[in-house]
């Protein structure tokens, strides 16, 4: 079982008298370095990268990396892979790392812990992580939170995410959708979740109108599920009474016998003629 880490990794930062073991800062050379195969981030944007690039041209890399040590010579990165690689655009041959031993179970969550100190992750790639965290290692909700040090809610609520229409995640991901909008979308079946989706960018709706909206859906649906199949037979009478008389009729029948009859007229003149025909 993964053990909850409270690893402070600005305190690990300044830790230079360490040993290796514990956490020792280094200067590496960048290619030295590969990139950690527990990266809970998915995607990296040229544009940011460029401009940490330029960040790091004018003032140097302010946070050093967080590595373990691979055979050969070369490292494996834990915590900042878009700093390595901003390191090498704006063309640094070498670059501060703290070196760590650490087992694949602590990696994967000092990789997320990191990232979400820094807020640098999209809902969706939180939510891939943490139910990669969950899986690998066999944990619940409650043993994930304490782990990342996130409520368990809000655990439950990101790994939820994972239920939506890959469409809506993709939305999602892109900001077209806010957080409040993919919680509220899940309250739909999949197949309805695209649909009202693009209905509410479209329209440029808030989170608590999506929420009134999804709401209103639900009681919808459940009218429906709960209104009895019209039998056959009064299907069937309803239909020789619409001919007979030239008006919509309804026909509402109970299975205690009871019931009700419609009869729906437009006009005066229509009321008059229906009556000639029930004389």
């Amino acid at each position: 079982m993964i053990p909850v880490i409270k690893t402070d990794l600005k305190q690990a930062n300044l830790a230079t008298n360490q040993s290796l073991k514990e956490g020792e800062l280094k200067r590496l050379p960048v290619e030295c370095l590969r990139p950690g195969k527990y990266q809970p981030r998915r995607e990296i944007q040229p544009e940011a990268l460029e401009e940490l690039a330029a960040s790091i041209r004018q003032q140097g890399i302010m946070q050093p990396v967080v590595v373990r040590p691979l055979t050969g010579g070369h490292f494996e990165i834990i915590a900042g892979e878009r700093r390595w690689r901003a390191a090498q655009l704006a063309g640094l041959d070498f670059i501060p790392a703290l070196v760590r031993q650490a087992e694949d179970r602590d990696v994967i969550a000092l990789a997320l812990i990191e990232n979400l100190q820094r807020e640098d992750l999209n809902p969706l790639e939180e939510a891939f992580a943490l139910q990669r965290l969950q899986k690998e290692f066999e944990l619940t909700q409650q043993q994930v939170a304490d782990t990342v040090g996130k409520s368990r809610s809000s655990v439950a609520n990101l790994l939820r995410l994972l239920q939506l229409h890959k469409e809506v995640q993709r939305m999602l991901k892109q900001g077209d959708l806010e957080m409040g909008h993919a919680r509220a979308l899940l309250g739909l079946p999949e197949a309805k979740q695209l649909t009202f989706a693009r209905q509410l960018v479209a329209k440029g709706m808030s989170v608590r109108q999506t929420e009134a909206w999804v709401r209103n859906e639900q009681q919808n649906s459940l009218k429906n599920k709960l209104q009895p199949a019209i039998d056959p037979d009064v299907k069937r009478l309803e239909a020789q009474l619409q001919m007979k008389l030239g008006t919509k009729v309804k026909i509402q029948h109970s299975i205690q016998g009871k019931g009700r009859l419609e009869i729906h007229y437009s006009s005066l003149v229509q009321l008059d003629g229906i009556l000639r025909h029930l004389r």
